[in-house]
């Protein structure tokens, strides 16, 4: 009986197929007729006067690079100011495009120049070989704006292929795992003053933010009184949230090691869930130290270029939580590679967020045990997308899973004043 209600129920599957497939041309073989980085452009609404908290970076072991004690802004009124963002449009001859963005400049600028008349003519389906190909294209290919160029395209390349065969991207790989996925909210560029942050963990936490990362101001270069004002911080938080919050921190680069080594023995009496990107990624060495030194789950991986290096990393033992972003690390092609290699090791990923569509669609084709979270950067999040029509929503701390095909990015044509085939020469 079972195998008879299949059998019948497949003339039904077909039928909603049909109309998608009957786009590909003669042969059955689709052909990318044009790769286009568009820039939208608009007006926004802004604060007049705004200004985020600064946080620590490498450069600001020297003095004349450390930024002024953070003073918060006198509020100030709404304002219009100008707005764009550059998207990768990818065609074919069926009429099936693939859109993907917003996506960087440094990006932008090689797929125009180096991955645009490569692609032409090929088969965009063929994803997992265009992203071998691209990668052997070039000897710098292993890392930094060209693999961001890579990540861009082949990102455009699973929308594409989610619009031909019309199902969001997550259904693509496999999933979905999970109905709606957890968000945990990026707190970068609020006051990290101790009532100021204690005040708006509380907040978020009514909001149903259940794990929240806060980004240290502080470091080497600050002395012991920058110590100090970094362990303040943890404890407000740990007070306002309670112990029912998870707290992480990021050190974006920042420290050394025997100042992380100094703050976590300090620190774990608080339990954070973890600290992130204490040093720049060459220092495997330090991660795996400090991962040896603590209880402190240690995280990195949102400057990692590729599977490899994620297995370095894990091999040494240097990372419980690994980061690959995948407008950064090759695109969901190789974040799903980079999340097989993680299971091995029972590490958990949770993408930098950077950008949210790729992402959330690893995320949510993965089991929880792998990725349990992704991140959303509530600031940057309110006006990143703000010519999509549809754009990503965090509800309860929770983001549903959009069903439109691809990743569903749509563009709002009452906020695109203006909107370009932007051209590099070379």
């Amino acid at each position: 009986m079972k195998r008879r209600s299949f059998l019948t129920a497949l003339p039904a599957a077909a039928s909603v197929s049909l109309p998608i497939f009957s786009q590909a041309p003669k042969g059955g073989r689709l052909k990318i007729t044009a790769v286009e980085v568009q820039r939208v452009e608009g007006k926004r609404e802004a604060v007049a006067g705004a200004r985020w908290q600064h946080q620590v970076n490498p450069l600001h072991v020297y003095e004349e690079h450390r930024p002024k004690p953070y003073q918060p802004p006198v509020e100030g009124k709404l304002t219009t100011v100008p707005t764009s963002a550059l998207y990768l449009r990818i065609k074919t001859d069926a009429g099936v495009e693939g859109l993907y963005g917003p996506i960087d400049k440094e990006a932008a600028i090689v797929v125009d120049q180096q991955l645009k008349s490569f692609l032409t003519g090929k088969d965009p389906l063929a994803v997992e070989t265009l992203w071998d190909q691209m990668y052997r294209l070039n000897r710098h290919s292993r890392a930094g704006h060209f693999m961001m160029a890579i990540s861009a395209v082949d990102n455009a390349l699973w929308d594409l292929r989610g619009r031909y065969f019309g199902a969001p991207v997550y259904r693509l790989l496999g999933g979905p795992a999970r109905p709606a996925v957890e968000a945990y909210g990026s707190c970068l560029g609020y006051s990290i003053e101790p009532e100021a942050a204690g005040a708006r963990a509380a907040e978020l936490k009514k909001n149903g933010f259940r794990h929240q990362k806060w980004f240290f101001a502080y470091g080497p270069g600050d002395g012991t009184e920058g110590l100090k004002k970094n362990l303040a911080l943890v404890r407000a938080l740990r007070e306002a949230a309670g112990d029912d919050t998870e707290i992480m921190f990021d050190a974006f680069m920042g420290w050394d090691l025997n100042y992380a080594l100094a703050w976590a023995k300090q620190a774990e009496r608080y339990r954070p869930r973890w600290i992130e990107e204490a040093f720049p990624p060459d220092k495997l060495e330090s991660f795996a130290e400090l991962r040896r030194a603590t209880s402190i789950p240690v995280a990195s991986g949102e400057h990692f270029y590729g599977r490899w290096e994620v297995n370095r990393y894990l091999r040494a033992g240097a990372l419980n939580v690994v980061q690959a972003d995948p407008e950064w690390c090759g695109g969901v092609s190789e974040l799903v590679k980079i999340c097989a290699i993680a299971s091995l090791y029972d590490a958990h990923v949770v993408p930098h967020g950077h950008s949210l569509h790729a992402a959330l669609h690893v995320v949510a084709a993965q089991s929880p045990a792998v990725c349990p979270l992704v991140e959303y950067l509530i600031l940057k999040m309110a006006t990143y997308y703000h010519f999509e029509k549809e754009p990503l929503r965090v509800v309860n701390g929770r983001i549903a899973l959009p069903e439109r095909p691809g990743f569903g990015i749509k563009l709002d044509p009452t906020k695109v004043e203006r909107q370009t085939t932007v051209k590099w020469d070379a």
